[in-house]
């Protein structure tokens, strides 16, 4: 599965190569903390994918996911949750991120288009501006619903 996962750098020579042989080519990026994976999950994710030519997830790192969540997350340390994600057919990359946003690695990849999840409106996606600003896109795709890590950890801890 590492062949999937880089680092910014990695990440930077690997787009660069990939635009230049391919003029139509069209970066698809996503990000979130992806912890305790579901369907719901692989099916957004594979909604994603079908809007470009390639699929980058961005992973919160886990010092990130506890300033967002709260003590008691990460449930899945980084390292599992990277390679979790390489093994879908339809992630191309992935990649962590510790700034509490994407912003930065939005500004350095500069994607085509920046998905989330229907759960949030356009004017709710962090990096919409910085990614419309450069002539990117931003789209949301349906949920899954009644799926979602939280209602996953409060049912396994009711039981």
């Amino acid at each position: 599965m590492r062949p999937k996962i880089h680092s910014r750098d990695e990440l930077v020579a690997l787009l660069q190569d990939r635009r230049r042989r391919e003029p139509d080519f069209r970066l698809v990026f996503t990000n979130g903390c992806f912890d305790l994976l579901h369907i719901g999950h692989l099916r957004y994710l594979w909604a994603a994918r079908q809007l470009g030519s390639a699929l980058l997830v961005a992973v919160n790192d886990d010092d990130s996911i506890r300033r967002l969540k709260g003590p008691g997350r990460p449930i899945l340390a980084l390292a599992e949750r990277l390679e979790l994600l390489a093994g879908f057919a339809c992630v191309d990359y992935v990649t962590s991120f510790h700034e509490d946003t994407p912003i930065p690695l939005l500004l350095l990849l500069k994607p085509e288009i920046l998905v989330k999840g229907g759960n949030y409106t356009l004017d709710g996606v962090v990096g919409r501006d910085e990614v419309e600003a450069y002539g990117g896109e931003v789209r949301t795709v349906a949920l899954t619903e009644g799926r979602s890590t939280t209602s996953l950890i409060d049912r396994m801890r009711e039981q």
